[in-house]
């Protein structure tokens, strides 16, 4: 079977325990059903709860532990009470996405079966792209631990957007290989470059590095679209995209976007790609008031959790990992379409536990 993965497991606070137990243990239970290597975790306390008692918002050694890991997981991270003093989260999260340059944060958007959807065109139901956000510079360079806002007493502050060559390569390179694998999987693949580049010289630069990589590409198809116009056609024809590459504050705001078409944010699932690790996660919040009741909505977390297990197949070399990740993709949808997945989020009668029983019912076929 090879050698187990290991997991740096951060259920950080609020729902993100719970929804982070569920997806480990489908994401457990389809290794042990394909026969692929199991993981193994290492619990690493970090989030705003820790803060609160500790005045760190990760344990000492949590980040290098977490960095040494096959790959990251992530519950949630934040809570309302719990800021530091100029208002801002407790994020430990961007300084992981930084500290590990996890530039590739890859937004799945799918509909499923059953699944609330928002658009009443029938070609709704059949929504499947991903939305592929730069995750460590943009305008949340200035979050992370270079930037900082340049505050003028009470009456200014300033933010930084960077882009540089190095990273939007790396980048762009991640699209055309996500393109290819998409393809190879028997989907569509275009390649839309979402940007500003009629206004801002960095969304210029930024599209002109896109053009630099498609010409080594000439077999995928390209196009263009300004970030406000994206977020139009995200409402009047998403069917017709298939991979969307951005800058970081754009991807923040239309991946949410994006999720409200196919249920919400509960369905959000989210990776986060760098050279050496990846850090997976559900995209939604903390939701505190709902914690520990047996509420919250697992699937975002289950399928990123898929998202890992993808990842660590091509990561260890282990196909068997692909199989896995592929085995909970299939059990969602086919507990969509037998209507035995039905959140209290999306109005419906089960909370997380049987919400995360009727994913492992369906593991095998």
């Amino acid at each position: 079977m090879g050698t187990a993965a290991r997991i740096a497991l951060i259920k950080g606070d609020g729902i993100g325990i719970d929804v982070a137990e569920a997806a480990m243990q489908v994401a457990e239970a389809a290794c042990s059903h394909v026969n692929a290597p199991a993981l193994e975790f290492d619990d690493i306390h970090a989030g705003a709860g820790y803060f609160r008692d500790t005045g760190t918002d990760i344990e000492p050694g949590g980040e290098e532990r977490a960095g040494s890991a096959d790959a990251i997981f992530l519950g949630a991270i934040g809570l309302p009470a719990i800021r530091h003093a100029d208002g801002t989260e407790i994020s430990p999260h961007l300084r992981l996405r930084d500290r590990y340059g996890l530039y590739a944060g890859i937004r799945p958007v799918r509909a499923y079966p059953n699944a609330p959807q928002r658009l009443a065109d029938p070609r709704a139901a059949g929504l499947d792209l991903i939305i592929l956000r730069e995750s460590t510079e943009g305008l949340f360079y200035s979050a992370a631990a270079h930037g900082r806002a340049q505050v003028i007493g009470d009456d200014e502050v300033r933010e930084t957007l960077r882009i540089t060559r190095s990273t939007t390569e790396k980048l762009h390179r991640f699209a055309f290989r996500l393109a290819r694998k998409r393809h190879e999987r028997g989907k569509r693949a275009r390649l839309t470059c979402v940007d500003k580049a009629n206004v801002f010289s960095s969304m210029a630069f930024f599209r002109k590095i896109f053009d630099e990589i498609a010409a080594d590409h000439p077999e995928v198809e390209i196009s263009y679209n300004y970030v406000d116009a994206q977020a139009l056609d995200l409402v009047r024809r998403p069917w017709d995209f298939d991979i969307l590459v951005m800058e970081n504050m754009f991807g923040d705001i239309l991946s949410d976007l994006a999720g409200g078409l196919v249920g919400g944010m509960g369905m959000a699932a989210c990776a986060e790609i760098g050279d050496s690790t990846g850090l997976f996660q559900p995209a939604h919040g903390s939701a505190p008031d709902i914690m520990g009741q047996d509420k919250a909505n697992p699937l975002a977390a289950i399928l990123s959790a898929a998202l890992m297990l993808d990842y660590l197949s091509e990561k260890t070399g282990n196909s068997s990992y692909a199989e896995a990740g592929l085995a909970i993709d299939l059990a969602v949808d086919a507990g969509f379409a037998a209507n035995a997945l039905r959140p209290m989020e999306f109005g419906g009668d089960m909370g997380t536990h049987a919400v995360t029983n009727a994913v492992l019912k369906h593991l095998g076929g």
